[in-house]
């Protein structure tokens, strides 16, 4: 037990004896028991200067505690005043109320008000904070019935203007302190520990209570006050909060759950269930069977209602905590999806000092071999088997996700690369065993990337070093791990390909797209990136664009595209309209919206002239890609699923993507027809009820040109009409009216 807590707990141990004592028989001088009342504000002051000291809290969590530090002082001096009034006013059964007891609690309550205020509330909706000021707004209103009633009709009763004016004064700003800090308590719960936020509400409700007690310490003996007890209890329970406070460490600990908020708050119930009371307690006093029947009927029918809407809220938190599971988890492996995955890293790396933070990156080897031998719902199989075997190795406090396809990642958080090295032992022992599906032995081959990070790290630079270090750890036998350094980024096969960016040894082709009439004018062009290697000559996107998915390098490379494309873009006839190829990972980046943007206003572009085509063999994620999607289409710009039919993604995603093209695959192009209803045929009539441009690639022969034609497909593009060419060449095919 701290020393400030002890010299807390003692004071109030001692004026309890001494109330006790004195209300028996009063031989203890009263100033004694006044006396703990100003000594534990210094106490409580300390221990708040204390803890706002404590390097590890959140910033806004420190000021918070400092500014109760504050407060202290003029609680202190108040009841230092009230104390001195009390103790020499001629009758201490009618004191009143002095001008520096005013004073002094006065600007406490103000300060108070706006410790609280200042606290931030995270995001919230207007809808949220509106129910939030009646919530609060309700459990002021009780307070201000208990106020009236043990406090303010005695005033006007009393008749003396002074003692009126100083009640109503002291009590609005008890009712606003009141407002604030139920708006503290219900909103709060992301910044201060649990368990020192209901200490808080306990000092709160102590420091409620004590002003009602006061005609049952009265008749005892007029010299004792509420205050000579709540006030020691109030600084207790607050140097308890304080040491909860303190003890909270940044990260998650072993065994710790995901916390449960409640989709409502007790605490406007229990105000309407305190002024209910205190209404059967009025109507009982008073005389009346009828008078009570009624009293008790509504109070019943009150409750009965609130219980029911209590009931709705549970049911109602249950379905959203569904949802709300489902959002940010893997629906095959049940593991935490990406969205969840980068909020844990973000948090982790958010940590106050130098916290050490380990990123691991699993790839699962030759896992295509299983799905095209043995069918997807082995291959399903076998990730449910991984994924159970990663998040049953691993600690508590270590975050085990999935990516998407056969990749899965794992932030272990608080882990230096030796316990780096631990962790990484433990996945590869527990998949050296071979998993038992639908009769088959399906041995396990991993390659693990570690990145050693720490807190205030790039959250995107540590899983592109981890990616590295795990196509790096590919070239090792077996299930092996490796951790990232610089070594390894520039002597890897992507040092190359960092240098051909840094070096302009890319250069950009463009395939026309033509109409499928009888001319084939062009309607626009594809912007294909090439490879001028210095020493193998000139490289097609299939020979690098894996190593670049693979590397993070995706990203680099695509925006140097993307400026290339508009920078040719902007020289050619206005109107001219050209398809430019991005990365699903591209789309992970959340300033890949403002970047297009910006690139569109530097060439004087229309967004409308461009159109962005997402591989289809590169499913896009939900969550942080559906938001740049909507922020793309959002500009004006258009989008298109390019190699339509050869990936996984469902057809929902036609639903979910703002979508204003579908690029058929080139194996469906040029496959021949063979009396069965062609995949050609069933993309063309998707696209028509789903109001889509459908563009056709790979077109080879005039055979192929016309079937697509009669199937419905309007745009085209391959060898049959023109291969990729140099920009000075394409321009020259624009129509002459456009050039002109």
């Amino acid at each position: 037990m701290g020393r400030t807590l002890r010299v807390s707990a003692a004071l109030l141990a001692v004026v309890t004896a001494g109330v006790i004592v004195n209300a028996v028989n009063p031989v203890i001088p009263w100033v004694l028991l006044w006396l703990p009342g100003v000594i534990g504000a210094a106490v409580l002051a300390f221990d708040s200067f204390r803890t706002g000291r404590a390097e590890h809290l959140p910033p806004a969590v420190r000021q918070f505690w400092r500014r109760i530090g504050v407060i202290c002082i003029p609680v202190g001096l108040g009841n230092a005043a009230q104390a001195y009034h009390v103790l020499t006013v001629p009758d201490p059964a009618r004191p009143g109320a002095n001008l520096g007891q005013i004073a002094f609690q006065g600007i406490a309550v103000v300060l108070v008000m706006y410790t609280l205020l200042r606290l931030p509330f995270g995001q919230q909706t207007r809808g949220e904070l509106f129910r939030v000021v009646l919530d609060a707004g309700t459990v002021m209103l009780a307070c201000a019935v208990y106020l009236w009633h043990f406090s303010g009709r005695y005033a006007l009763e009393d008749g003396d203007p002074r003692l009126l004016y100083t009640s109503l004064v002291l009590s609005t700003l008890a009712l606003l302190a009141v407002f604030a800090v139920a708006k503290f308590l219900l909103t709060s719960q992301n910044h201060m520990d649990a368990g020192a936020l209901r200490l808080i509400g306990v000092a709160v409700a102590i420091g409620a209570i004590g002003p009602v007690l006061r005609p049952l310490f009265e008749s005892w003996n007029p010299n004792l006050y509420p205050d000579m007890i709540d006030l020691p209890a109030l600084y207790l329970c607050a140097v308890l909060a304080n040491r909860r406070q303190r003890a909270v460490r940044p990260g998650p600990r072993r065994g710790d759950k995901p916390v449960r908020r409640r989709p409502f708050s007790f605490l406007p119930y229990l105000a309407v269930a305190v002024v209910d009371g205190l209404l059967l307690a009025v109507t009982w006093q008073a005389d009346g069977a009828t008078q009570r029947i009624v009293v008790v009927a509504a109070v019943l029918l009150t409750a009965v209602v609130v219980l029911r809407q209590i009931t709705a809220f549970r049911d109602n938190g249950r379905l959203l905590r569904r949802l709300d599971h489902n959002a940010t988890h893997d629906a095959l492996t049940q593991l935490p999806n990406r969205v969840l995955f980068h909020e844990r890293l973000r948090r982790a790396l958010d940590s106050p000092g130098a916290r050490p933070v380990a990123v691991a990156l699993i790839d699962l080897d030759d896992f295509k071999e299983v799905n095209d031998t043995l069918g997807h719902e082995i291959g399903d199989q076998l990730l449910i088997a991984v994924a159970q075997r990663l998040a049953g190795c691993l600690r508590a406090e270590d975050t085990v996700a999935r990516l998407g396809g056969d990749e899965f990642v794992v932030v272990i958080d608080g882990a230096d690369p030796a316990a780096a090295d631990l962790a990484a032992q433990r996945m590869i022992d527990s998949l050296r065993a071979p998993v038992p599906v639908d009769g088959h032995e399906l041995p396990i081959r991993a390659s693990i990337g570690i990145a050693d990070g720490r807190a205030g790290d790039d959250p995107s630079v540590l899983l592109r070093q981890a990616d590295i270090a795990m196509y790096a750890a590919k070239a090792l036998p077996g299930t092996a791990a490796l951790h990232y350094n610089a070594d390894m980024a520039a002597t890897s096969v992507g040092s190359d390909l960092q240098d051909a960016i840094r070096d302009e040894q890319l250069f950009l082709l463009f395939q026309p797209i033509v109409a499928l009439d009888e001319d084939h004018r062009v309607l626009g062009a594809e912007a294909l990136v090439r490879w001028n290697h210095p020493v193998h000559g000139t490289l097609a996107p299939d020979t690098f664009l894996p190593l670049a998915e693979r590397t993070g390098l995706i990203v680099p490379l695509g925006r140097w595209v993307l400026r290339a494309s508009l920078r040719h873009l902007s020289t050619w006839p206005a109107g001219t309209l050209l398809n430019i190829n991005i990365s699903a990972r591209d789309l992970r980046e959340a300033d890949f919206a403002t970047a297009v943007a910006a690139l569109l206003e530097e060439y004087g572009v229309a967004p409308a002239q461009i159109t962005l085509e997402i591989t289809e063999s590169m499913p896009v994620e939900p969550g942080e890609s559906f938001t740049v999607l909507n922020e793309l289409r959002a500009l004006g710009v258009k989008l298109a699923l390019d190699d339509f039919g050869t990936g996984s993604s469902p057809l929902s995603l036609l639903h979910d993507v703002p979508l204003d093209e579908v690029k058929l695959d080139r194996a469906f192009t040029q496959a021949d027809p063979d009396g069965r209803v062609s995949v050609a045929a069933g993309v063309a009539h998707l696209a028509g009820a789903l109001q889509l441009h459908a563009v056709a690639e790979g077109v080879e022969t005039p055979e192929q040109a016309e079937r697509l034609r009669e199937l419905g497909y309007r745009a085209a593009q391959g060898y049959l009409f023109a291969r990729p060419m140099p920009a000075a060449d394409f321009e020259a095919l624009l129509p002459a009216a456009a050039r002109a």
